[in-house]
């Protein structure tokens, strides 16, 4: 039941903070803040990076619970400002908060889920859980673009903000799972080094960084690639491998229960190269969507299982830690991956076909490594009843 709970919370919290992205370029631009669209995104993936290491503290010392609160309270928060703040000044200064949401909740989740379900069954959760989460980020751009075209703007933040709201009331029915909880102070913002990462998960997080590179330069260069190869819908490339993604997650989470994480991750990561080489490779708009599917059973192969292989490697008391390093790791990927993916192109579509043979060769360093060169340590004794 907890469980199930959780996975509602996740899908109103993605659907909630989702269902904005389609509109808000337009939005911006009305405001008179077209030149800052590259920000929309860029804000909120600096204040959600940031965020990840106060957020694994938390987790393993106030709770799942509320860190997971804070989380849906922003997203809420945020809901309500937007229609209030009507300058270019205010819509960044919101986007750059707005990024604490996802900061937050997502490290408390892969905590809670841990502390709920049996070990031997950690990567069948993940599997539900993110089918769970990307349905929600499938479906909200198209709730939002539909309230948007039938009521207004206005309507479209405020229904984030009533989702994200009933994603606190589902938690607020949720039992703490943190064993020894402490009430929370101030003091507890203050970061060491040490705090920052979680040493033991470092085979995961070099995975992971290596491997969400290939999503920064997605995100980066298909809307422009696709219309280059006469993909009329810029959003087509993405719907097809969030489909292809979901329909893989359960099956591939339940996998890695039963050969091991590592070898599903080997698997994928394979895949995920193949898919870039393809992407760069493509002739027509038909052989760039098969890309796309690749792509997406690459990723909904891997991102379960790592997240279980990152629990997998972590201490019981610091899993908090462990998957908010996983989550820094992702976020420089993307981030770096961008970056890359934007220096190389400046609008020469030339360059995206060798910026996509690049991404592959990054990825597939991430295969070798875990190939020649990882070791598995011993494993931490948990109770997996």
């Amino acid at each position: 039941m907890q469980f199930a709970l959780l996975c509602l919370s996740s899908f109103l919290f993605s659907a909630s903070f989702n269902m904005l992205i389609p509109e808000l370029p337009a939005y911006l631009s009305s405001l008179g803040g077209a030149e800052f669209k590259g920000y929309i995104i860029g804000l909120f993936t600096i204040t959600a990076g940031i965020a990840r290491p106060f957020s694994g503290k938390l987790t393993d010392r106030v709770g799942r619970v509320p860190v997971m609160a804070v989380g849906s309270l922003v997203c809420v928060i945020c809901g309500l400002l937007y229609p209030l703040l009507t300058t270019v000044a205010g819509f960044l200064w919101l986007r750059l908060f707005h990024g604490f949401s996802t900061g937050f909740k997502p490290t408390a989740t892969a905590a809670y889920v841990a502390d709920i379900v049996p070990a031997n069954r950690w990567g069948e959760a993940m599997g539900i859980h993110g089918l769970c989460f990307s349905t929600g980020l499938a479906i909200g751009p198209a709730i939002g673009s539909e309230l948007y075209q039938r009521v207004s703007m206005n309507a479209l933040f405020y229904c984030s903000s009533l989702f994200a709201l009933l994603s606190i009331v589902i938690l607020m029915n949720m039992k703490e799972t943190l064993g020894e909880k402490q009430k929370f102070q101030f003091a507890m913002l203050k970061m060491s080094r040490k705090e920052i990462f979680e040493m033991r998960v470092l085979p995961g997080a070099i995975v992971c960084f290596l491997s969400y590179l290939s999503y920064g330069a997605i995100l980066t260069l298909i809307s422009d690639w696709g219309s280059h190869l006469g993909v009329a819908n810029k959003g087509l490339f993405y719907m097809v491998f969030t489909v292809s993604s979901l329909l893989i997650r359960f099956m591939s989470g339940k996998m890695s229960d039963r050969i091991g994480r590592v070898s599903i991750i080997k698997f994928s990561l394979f895949l995920l190269v193949v898919s870039m080489l393809l992407v760069a490779i493509a002739e027509s708009a038909l052989f760039l969507m098969f890309a796309s599917a690749v792509y997406g059973v690459a990723t909904g192969m891997l991102s379960p299982a790592l997240t279980a292989w990152i629990i997998d490697l972590s201490h019981p008391e610091h899993r908090g830690k462990a998957v908010a390093t996983m989550y820094i790791a992702l976020e420089a990927g993307i981030g770096l991956g961008a970056f890359v993916a934007g220096a190389l192109y400046i609008s020469d579509i030339n360059m995206i076909p060798f910026t996509f043979y690049l991404v592959a060769g990054l990825t597939l360093l991430a295969l070798l490594y875990l190939v020649l060169i990882y070791k598995p340590g011993p494993k931490i004794k948990i109770n997996e009843s």
